[in-house]
């Protein structure tokens, strides 16, 4: 492949042409632009960003840049954890965060269809009094709807409703060359081909750039509740998850943490958690169609926690009780990232029976290693989220000791059956830790897929494969 070229003044001013008053470049691109949240895995400004506010003027934009030779690397809101969006082999970043419209909520086909740009956060007040809801959830609430479809965003809600790609029925990309694709629609399935769209989903900009989103809605349940239930240890707690899960109480979420975590939360918001007694806690949520549906359900998930060794099961069924409590679990990444001048992030998903082998292993390697490692996640859906933080270590001692941590932290995923990442995707800083995940047969059939979206390779280079 051919080196890329440099975003020269007559590019600027095609570009300008195209999004008048909205290409900026040298001093005029804000360093906003040249990370995601995690800080750690580098510093890239682009040539230029380009803010684009229509499927029109994207497709002019790759048109272009596809004959010069000039990288793309699509942006939301820059609220990723691997290095995804960020410009690692220069060329413009093309924003699509003032694309925000949601274009239609259609109460019949119970479908939605949004801009890329939409943030997770708005979406429900355009859903209001439908008696809809969209179901995917993601802790980080300013993602934007297209990033979230762009690396299959979970959440905490996945354990009962699925994951991003599980609502996605129809998208519109632009293509590398330009060429607009219109991939499914409101038709809630199809066996009509290669399911392209599947492909797209999760694919972090490498194969196409997202214009509009379809997503399915469901029934918005009436009633729910949710349950802290506190265990002596994270073991013991992580271990009652697969009982908790068959014990018939259909939960939505049940997310874990640890007590030092919960920690770092209270200070991050000044508030303090209901319950900080016991050193791990499961955090379970059940909906259902009424409070009298929901009591049968609190009586066997109580007495499963009670038998499983709980200490106790606390009940919050209140809204002032319920946001205490989640609001909490919504902060924990940034409380802990408050807490350490830097931080790596291991976001692996193994089976749901061996989550607590693998969060054994993690505490252990952090000891043997002489690393804080902060851990809380999906213990529904197996998906973990560690933290391994620097603290007083020097930078050469943290930098060598966080890349040990990691290839020991992805190797125990392996040795489970267990896969490098279960949402915030690959981006550039998981690119190998990929490929010794899957294996050089899936990374081939990957960079064939790859070549075949885009050819010349422009979109998103440096990510995934």
């Amino acid at each position: 492949m051919k080196p890329f070229e440099k975003v020269n003044e007559a590019d600027l001013a095609f570009f300008e042409s195209v999004m008048p008053g909205r290409v900026y470049s040298a001093q005029a691109i804000s360093t906003d632009y040249d990370h995601d949240e995690m800080t750690i895995y580098g510093h890239y400004l682009p040539e230029a960003v380009l803010q684009a506010q229509s499927t029109e003027e994207i497709s002019a934009v790759l048109g272009y840049c596809n004959r010069r030779n000039i990288p793309v690397t699509p942006r939301g809101a820059g609220t990723g954890l691997c290095g995804g969006c960020v410009a690692k082999e220069g060329g413009i970043v093309l924003s699509t965060e003032r694309m925000k419209r949601v274009l239609e909520v259609d109460t019949r086909n119970m479908t939605a269809t949004v801009e890329p740009g939409v943030l997770l956060m708005e979406f429900p007040k355009a859903l209001e009094g439908t008696g809809l809801f969209y179901p995917p959830d993601p802790g980080e609430k300013t993602a934007t709807m297209g990033g979230n479809a762009m690396t299959n965003a979970g959440g905490m809600r996945a354990v009962r409703y699925g994951v991003t790609r599980d609502y996605v029925l129809g998208m519109e990309v632009v293509l590398a060359n330009g060429d607009i694709l219109t991939l499914g629609g409101k038709n809630v399935k199809t066996s009509s081909g290669y399911s392209l769209i599947d492909l797209m989903v999760g694919s972090e900009g490498t194969l196409g750039i997202l214009t509009k989103l379809t997503v399915k809605l469901v029934p918005e349940p009436k009633a729910n509740v949710s349950l802290l239930i506190p265990f002596d240890n994270l073991e013991a707690c992580i271990e009652a998850v697969p009982e908790v899960l068959a014990c018939g109480c259909e939960p939505t979420a049940v997310e874990f943490m640890e007590r030092e975590v919960i920690a770092c939360a209270e200070t991050y918001l000044g508030k303090q958690f209901p319950d900080t007694s016991a050193d791990a806690y499961l955090l379970v949520r059940l909906d259902g169609a009424g409070n009298e549906a929901l009591q049968p359900m609190i009586e066997r998930l109580t007495d499963t926690a009670l038998g499983l060794g709980a200490r106790d099961v606390l009940l919050a069924d209140t809204d002032e009780r319920k946001e205490s409590i989640w609001n909490a679990r919504g902060a924990f990444l940034e409380a802990i990232k408050g807490s350490t001048p830097a931080m790596d992030e291991c976001d692996v998903v193994v089976p749901r029976d061996r989550i607590a082998a693998f969060v054994k292993r993690s505490v252990e390697i952090g000891q043997e290693l002489g690393v804080r490692i902060c851990s809380f996640g999906h213990a529904g859906d197996g998906n973990l989220h560690l933290y391994v933080c620097q603290d007083e270590m020097k930078e050469q001692a943290w930098n060598e000791t966080v890349e040990r941590v990691m290839e020991r932290l992805y190797e125990e995923a392996r040795a489970l059956d267990g896969e490098v990442s279960g949402e915030h995707g690959v981006g550039h800083a998981k690119r190998a830790f990929l490929s010794q995940s899957v294996g050089g047969l899936q990374i081939e059939l990957m960079r064939r897929i790859k070549a075949a979206f885009d050819p010349a390779g422009i979109l998103n280079p440096g990510k995934v494969v």
